[in-house]
């Protein structure tokens, strides 16, 4: 299995804004939760003994999934995990916004609205009269969009859920100013690493490795599954040839776009890449 990007073993206890202004000899760290299910939040807490060393180095002063302990902003580095989905959402990520000097959204639901963007080529209202039996009390917007849909973000950080030692890698890199570097190759690198039988080739599974970004290992092609885009698309993604391979292969276009409208469904690579592969469909059907 390919080592994920190590964290440090000690984080710099150097604060990104003067002591006089944080309040504090440390800087001050809020986690925030949107539309989602926690799963990224979750995965930064099960790193154990570096997040002890990340509460060394940061005052933590909100993150409800941990602590009921509150300190009042302004924060140094805040982190938003999940999506907007209401109009409370959005009028709330505008307050973490100006509450915040760093802000990294980590996870799909983040960084493209998640599988719940699911909505955004749907009947909202259709949708809430099969799940609630008093729709009308429900308020919700007709989208589900990334943070930086709403407000510029410093950094994201990909994936469902994240890799919680990248994101640790993150944050110790603000504390000292430096712009934050992750691996952007593809899925089928960590494959290589890992040794796999590529399923594409050697099974005729269409699998989105190619043109997703790495960070989880090559989770299911390991066991023998196709790459689902966890990660989001790879920088210079090249859907149209992936699209291309798999059409010369006899793969369904309603496959295609079933992996493509996943968690990172509304990413806008992979958006494109499914809405232009409806449209040809319909362009193509008997009239």
């Amino acid at each position: 299995m390919s080592p994920p990007i190590p964290a440090p073993d000690v984080f710099p206890n150097k604060s990104p804004v003067p002591a006089e202004q944080s309040g504090s000899n440390r800087p001050k760290l809020g986690v925030y939760k949107f539309a989602s299910c926690d799963g990224c939040q979750l995965a930064l807490l099960s790193v154990e003994n570096h997040l002890r060393q990340l509460a060394d180095s940061v005052e933590i002063c909100y993150f409800l999934e941990a602590s009921s302990r509150i300190v009042p902003g302004p924060y140094d580095i805040g982190i938003v995990e999940g999506s907007v989905t209401t109009a409370h959402d959005a009028e709330r990520i505008r307050g973490i916004r100006r509450d915040c000097r760093y802000l990294i959204a980590i996870g799909a639901c983040a960084t493209a609205g998640g599988i719940q963007a699911l909505r955004n080529w749907a009947n909202v209202e259709e949708y809430l009269s099969y799940v609630y039996a008093e729709p009308q009390y429900i308020d919700t917007l007709a989208t589900s969009t990334a943070i930086s849909e709403h407000v510029p973000v410093d950094f994201e950080l990909r994936g469902c859920p994240i890799e919680p030692q990248q994101l640790l890698r993150v944050i110790s890199d603000l504390l000292v100013d430096r712009q934050p570097r992750l691996a952007r190759h593809s899925v089928c690198v960590e494959c290589k690493l890992r040794q796999n039988v590529c399923v594409a080739v050697a099974r005729g599974i269409p699998c989105l490795g190619p043109i997703t970004q790495a960070g989880c290992g090559a989770i299911c092609p390991s066991f023998d599954r196709e790459c689902f885009g966890c990660f989001g698309p790879q920088e210079n993604i090249n859907a149209a040839s992936w699209i291309g391979h798999c059409r010369s292969t006899d793969h369904a276009t309603s496959r295609l776009v079933q992996l493509l409208r996943n968690v990172n469904s509304y990413d806008s690579h992979f958006r494109e890449a499914g809405d232009g592969l409806i449209a040809k469909s319909i362009s193509v059907e008997p009239s």
